[in-house]
């Protein structure tokens, strides 16, 4: 909590005068200490207030130079500002503090206040807390999913799970995020067959999806991929974005890149405090964290599509090749997830309760999306389209 200093030097009581009885310093200092000086308060200037700002200290799960801990940052810049200075948030990269895939214990621990990162690299603590990240959601685009989460009563369920797992965090899902790429490649993909055998990156139930298709998987944090790829730890890989894989490095050690994949197309971002901290801020600081969560979940999509086009653009002319991947290894996604769904509800009610959520809101808000969405592809091509030229 913030604390409280009210300074008052003896000269100041002394020079002030009134046509009335000086009151003593001893009175007049009782009450100024209690914040109420009463009647002496009108014989008296008003003397300025020091707050002593709140800190936190956090660390996302990735590396500086990535536009993930950029959006980190984002999100801690809207507090600060917002608050004035009185909560003031500082974001350390990946490793500054603990390895990206230890987040989450050391926010519960209190080793750092909070933190930002993805739910589905939590996956090894419960499979469930997956399905936010992994999978085809039903049919549900990230946004949707998000709507489900703070509408449909996934919140509610994820806070149960970290209860049950003694986590002592404070959560917050925010920023939808574009559909991920199938992977960076050697050589294009072209069938189901070719995935067998390809020692593979990527996490959450995707881990379990691209198993199932046959390779072999290794969950690497991000700022671990492109050196494991270069020395030949791993044959292939996925991370996220265009961005995001330009920067760590991805054109360096493969030129093909498969576009379009249900591994990962509908997933969000975390923001962690540990519970107690968070717990212990005033209810006006809480709401302008809350708002600052929706603020830069809007503003993350539309920064998203901003550089995330820039880098394909800059992708394209340094050589990299983007291919669509095809739609029998989609298909293939599609009945890989179907039976790590019954594997996984097989011996986790958790599981089966999220699985239950989701595709409830989703059988819903599906049918009214697909059915009054335009085809935006049409609108694109009738202008940019090969015969226009």
């Amino acid at each position: 909590m913030s604390d409280v200093k009210e300074v008052v030097t003896a000269t100041q009581v002394d020079s002030v005068a009134t046509t009335e009885a000086k009151p003593s310093r001893r009175k007049f200092l009782a009450a100024a200490a209690t914040g109420s000086v009463g009647a002496v308060a009108a014989g008296f200037p008003m003397i300025s207030v020091a707050q002593t700002p709140i800190t936190m200290r956090w660390q996302s799960t990735w590396p500086a130079k990535d536009i993930f801990h950029e959006y980190a940052l984002d999100f801690a810049k809207k507090v600060n500002d917002m608050s004035g200075g009185r909560l003031k948030i500082e974001v350390l990269p990946a490793g500054a503090v603990v390895k990206a895939f230890e987040l989450l214990d050391a926010v519960s621990k209190g080793t750092l206040d909070g933190g930002h990162g993805v739910v589905a690299y939590w996956y090894g603590k419960n499979s469930a807390v997956a399905l936010w990240g992994s999978g085809p959601a039903y049919g549900m685009d990230p946004n949707m999913v998000l709507a489900w989460h703070n509408y449909g009563g996934g919140k509610e369920i994820l806070d149960e799970i970290y209860k049950s797992l003694n986590l002592d965090v404070q959560s917050f899902l925010y920023g939808p995020m574009p559909t991920q790429p199938f992977g960076w490649f050697m050589k294009p993909v072209t069938k189901a067959d070719d995935m067998k055998g390809v020692k593979f990156r990527t996490v959450g139930l995707a881990v379990d999806m691209y198993k199932e298709l046959g390779a072999a998987v290794n969950p690497l944090p991000g700022a671990e991929i492109v050196p494991a790829m270069d020395r030949g730890l791993l044959d292939a890989a996925e991370f996220n974005n265009a961005s995001s894989d330009k920067l760590l490095g991805f054109p360096d050690v493969a030129k093909v890149c498969m576009l379009q994949s249900f591994h990962q197309c509908s997933e969000q971002f975390e923001i962690l405090f540990n519970k107690k901290r968070y717990d212990s801020l005033s209810t006006e600081l809480k709401s302008i964290i809350g708002y600052a969560v929706e603020a830069s979940s809007a503003d993350m999509s539309w920064k998203a599509i901003d550089r995330y086009s820039t880098a394909y653009g800059e992708l394209q002319k340094g050589g990299v090749k983007f291919y669509k991947t095809p739609d029998a290894i989609l298909q293939g996604q599609l009945a890989a997830w179907d039976k790590i769904l019954a594997a996984k509800s097989a011996d986790n009610p958790a599981f089966v309760k999220v699985n239950e959520s989701m595709k409830a809101f989703a059988q819903r808000a599906g049918k009214w999306q697909n059915d009054t969405l335009v085809d935006y592809k049409m609108a694109y091509n009738h202008y940019f389209g090969s015969k226009k030229g």
